[in-house]
C-alpha cells in the first residue's frame, strides 16, 4: 500500500501521509492547521459555494485558520469558535457532545452565552476542514440551534469516504478512505 496519498485541492497540491484510526481503517492525514498556502486558496473557493449569512461558526482547532480566512474575505467583524472544553470565562455555555473519527473518546463543543447570543436568530455558516463521518459537523449544528442561530450551510475544504455523497454538505474534493485488508 502507498504510504501517502496525493491531494490536489484549490491548485495547491499536498503529499498526506497514510495513517492508522483503526484495526481496520486508514486515513490520508490532513492537517491544514499552518498551511497558509492551502487555506488562502481554498477559502475564496469555498465562500463562492456559501449561501447568504450573517455569522460563521467552526470546532477548535483545525477549522480555525480557514473561518478566519473566509470572514475576512466576507469582510465580517467576526467569527465564532465552538471550544472543546468548559473555560473559565464561561458563563451558562451552550454544551454538546461529540465523538470524531480522528479524536479518541467524546469530546464536549462549548460556545459561551455571549457567543450564543450573538448568533441567536443569524443564518450560520458551519465550516471545518473536513466532513468525514458528520459526527463533529452535526454536533456543531446542534449547539448552534441550542444557541438559536439558523444553519444555513454546512462547508468544508474534504469530504472524506461517504461524506462526499452527502446532499447537505458544500466541499472543494473528496478524500478516500483507506480499508485495512
Amino acid at each position: 500500500m502507498n504510504t501517502t496519498y496525493t491531494l490536489e485541492v484549490a491548485g495547491v497540491t499536498r503529499q498526506l501521509p497514510i495513517v492508522p484510526v483503526s484495526e481496520t481503517l486508514n486515513i490520508a492525514s490532513f492537517v491544514v492547521l499552518g498551511d497558509t498556502e492551502l487555506i488562502c486558496a481554498a477559502a475564496p473557493l469555498l465562500m463562492e459555494k456559501l449561501p447568504e449569512v450573517d455569522v460563521l461558526v467552526t470546532a477548535e482547532a483545525k477549522g480555525i485558520p480557514l473561518v478566519f480566512e473566509v470572514s475576512r474575505l466576507m469582510g465580517m467583524k467576526r467569527f465564532f469558535v465552538a471550544r472543546k472544553s468548559v473555560k473559565a470565562y464561561m458563563e451558562n455555555p451552550v454544551i454538546d457532545e461529540v465523538q470524531s473519527i480522528t479524536t479518541t473518546g467524546k469530546q464536549l463543543l462549548c460556545l459561551d452565552a455571549t457567543d450564543a447570543a450573538a448568533i441567536k436568530g443569524k443564518r450560520v455558516a458551519i465550516i471545518d476542514d473536513v466532513i468525514s463521518t458528520g459526527e463533529s459537523i452535526e454536533a456543531i449544528s446542534r449547539l448552534v440551534q441550542a444557541a438559536g442561530g439558523i444553519v444555513t450551510v454546512k462547508a468544508a475544504i474534504l469530504a472524506e469516504g461517504d461524506a462526499a455523497s452527502r446532499e447537505d454538505i458544500v466541499f472543494l474534493e473528496k478524500l478516500p478512505l483507506f480499508p485495512v485488508g
